[in-house]
């Protein structure tokens, strides 16, 4: 048994993996860590390209494409690693990209899940969009990073170089206690894809362990391999995944108040798209809320589960970037409300 299982989910993308495995074969160390591609029902020839070009690559293989969270699910359900890596088949890893990773799990018990710094495979002096040095949520459940605030990306210049507690760690190369994501309950295969990390990650908090950004281990991520920013699909998902991780998650004493405030705001995005003749993008955060109010119903509330207090949980990234001209998260007031 390998103390790593390092797992690609792969839907169609022999392109992507001829260009980005070399890297993590390359990169890896043989006695530390096996290397699986879970293959999500793909119809191109991605599963003779493994065969063929990276032999020593385990193929797990799906009947059609479960998405990214159930399709993880299923193949985590058959490795019985210490540690999984989620990664995806966009990221180029760096050398000894893996050892820091399972340094910090193996010197930290309580650590549940932890992260690389994510830098753009295209322009690899700046952080990546997804994940970047480490995730963060907001007082309204918006997300931002260590190196990205909404879209403005920072260059890497190493001022998030020290390792910290972050409130979550991308799903783009994600390191979890292998049997510590199956007693949370994995991904939540209802969000299929999209701040399905998120949500994992805070139930592992609600589980008693933290998350960390660990930035001696870098990997290059592509990023935009799915759906584009612009993309009504993704913008549906986005906005119906993040009220459910808001609804799972909170105590009903804080939630009828957030989500109160979210559906103004989700309002004003609405309102933007309309503006600018978007309908499709408007239309995709109707769909969303519509969803949402039918998915709900399948999570119980929590009224007695005491909120897990984020470390910016008082920040409103929207004022302080759209308002104040914050770029950059150094430039954040951690300590106050904005």
């Amino acid at each position: 048994m390998m103390k790593v299982a390092v797992i690609i989910l792969n839907w169609n993308g022999a392109k992507l993996l001829d260009e980005f495995l070399p890297s993590v074969v390359d990169n890896t160390p043989e006695g530390m860590a096996e290397i699986i591609v879970a293959d999500n029902g793909s119809t191109d020839n991605s599963l003779a390209l493994i065969a063929g070009k990276f032999p020593m690559v385990r193929i797990i293989s799906f009947d059609k494409n479960y998405g990214f969270a159930e399709g993880y699910n299923r193949a985590i359900a058959q490795v019985d690693s210490q540690y999984t890596v989620l990664l995806n088949s966009d990221v180029a890893v760096g050398r000894h990209w893996l050892e820091p990773l399972v340094e910090a799990m193996d010197e930290t018990p309580e650590l549940g899940a932890c992260q690389p710094k994510i830098l753009s495979y295209r322009e690899p002096h700046r952080f990546e969009y997804a994940g970047a040095s480490g995730g963060f949520l907001d007082r309204n459940g918006y997300p931002f990073c260590r190196g990205r605030i909404f879209g403005s990306i920072e260059t890497d210049r190493g001022q998030y170089d020290t390792p910290i507690p972050v409130f979550w760690a991308t799903g783009a190369a994600l390191m979890v206690r292998t049997e510590l994501y199956r007693r949370v309950g994995g991904l939540d295969k209802e969000f299929f894809a999209h701040m399905e990390e998120i949500d994992l990650c805070w139930r592992i908090q609600l589980a008693g362990y933290a998350i960390a950004a660990i930035p001696a281990s870098m990997v290059y991520h592509l990023g935009g391999g799915s759906l584009p920013a612009s993309n009504p699909r993704k913008t549906y998902l986005n906005f119906r995944n993040n009220l459910l991780l808001l609804h799972k998650n909170l105590p009903t004493s804080d939630l009828r108040a957030t989500l109160l405030r979210r559906r103004l705001l989700d309002t004003l995005a609405w309102a933007k798209f309309i503006l600018t003749f978007d309908f499709a993008n408007a239309g995709a955060i109707i769909r969303a809320h519509r969803d949402f109010r039918i998915m709900r119903r399948l999570y119980r509330s929590h009224p007695d589960r005491n909120l897990l207090r984020l470390p910016m949980s008082r920040t409103n990234i929207l004022t302080a970037h759209y308002l104040r001209g914050i770029r950059r998260f150094s430039s954040l007031p951690l300590n106050r409300k904005v």
